[in-house]
């Protein structure tokens, strides 16, 4: 009876917060726990998170993901996980977006998981200003086992000849999300992708260094047909590794919106050879509007020419000193 009179607590709790039939059920069957949860303690955490920032119309979304905040001790559990939290926080908000995004982050112990996190990361000589912002910009990292995932990646980026200098650190604070990624599904065959091109290995550590990102995309889907499409421009095989050596993203950034524009108006409007670009891959890094066209428009204006780097590679004060537009 004391078990029925709960649960139809709970449910009420529920339908009053706007949840339907079938999310209250899904929730049930992720925490069995939520059966024996009094309504009043179900309220009370509710209102904790609302009162740490996160907004109302995203409480129904927290709580469905992770529908055991409702269960833990608020005193003894949430209050001083969310404190501890606060520590790492630099900007107003932060812990509540990092709690919005992965709601298991409360869940999960302070001294079992969170501290533990924090020395390992320190061993790889990352500051403590920017553990804080690791872990609330990607706070699934503490759902990650040390042993296994976390030392896997270490021990990747080490293979890539990283483990000097806090290198691997660096890569990491860059890039917190790429110690998601499975070392044998994504990491490795991206690697092997970069060598196949011909990037040499100090080229492979360069993009694992500035562009961990590079690292993290599907080769299938986002590598091999950029590749594909520089080919497809007229550039040689040894010309595209210079490219993405010099400027990594070019294998990542969208081809329709970004690479094609840009050589397109460096051929037709320009009237310049595509291998100009090979000297200076920093050319796909400038906006097409605010650089590359009004840069273009006012050296045209004034009949003066100019390799690549000296047009784009400086801010608009020593542009203008430069060409004498001052």
């Amino acid at each position: 009876m004391e078990m029925g009179t709960t649960q139809n607590g709970i449910m009420w709790f529920f339908r009053d917060k706007g949840f339907d039939d079938k999310s209250i059920n899904d929730m049930f069957k992720k925490c069995k726990r939520l059966e024996c949860v009094e309504k009043e303690r179900a309220s009370e955490n509710w209102a904790y998170l609302k009162s740490v920032g996160i907004q109302e119309r995203k409480l129904p979304s927290v709580i469905s993901k992770c529908p055991k905040i409702l269960t833990l001790g608020l005193h003894e559990k949430l209050v001083p996980t969310v404190e501890c939290l606060n520590t790492l926080g630099t900007k107003p908000g932060e812990v509540a977006s990092a709690i919005a995004k992965f709601p298991h982050l409360l869940s999960h112990s302070v001294e079992e998981k969170l501290c533990p996190l924090l020395a390992f990361f320190q061993t790889l000589g990352i500051p403590e200003k920017q553990l804080g912002k690791m872990i609330l910009v990607n706070p699934r990292l503490i759902s990650y086992s040390i042993e296994t995932k976390l030392t896997e990646i270490v021990d990747f980026l080490a293979s890539l000849g990283l483990a000097r200098d806090g290198i691997i650190g660096k890569v990491l604070v860059k890039n917190p999300f790429i110690m998601g990624y499975s070392v044998d599904k994504r990491l490795h065959p991206t690697v092997e992708f970069l060598r196949s091109i011909g990037v040499t290995e100090s080229g492979i550590q360069s993009v694992a260094t500035n562009y961990p990102d590079v690292l993290c995309r599907d080769v299938n889907k986002i590598l091999r047909p950029n590749f594909a499409y520089l080919q497809s421009c007229g550039f040689g095989d040894g010309q595209i590794a210079t490219l993405v050596t010099g400027y990594p993203p070019i294998l990542i950034k969208s081809v329709q919106n970004s690479l094609q524009p840009r050589i397109k108006f460096l051929v037709e409007v320009m009237g310049r050879e595509i291998d100009e670009v090979t000297d200076f891959p920093d050319f796909f890094r400038y906006g097409l509007k605010k650089r590359l066209e009004s840069r273009h428009k006012v050296l045209k204006q004034r009949k003066l020419d100019c390799s690549l780097n000296d047009m784009l590679d400086c801010n608009q004060k020593k542009f203008r000193m430069k060409f004498g537009l001052v």
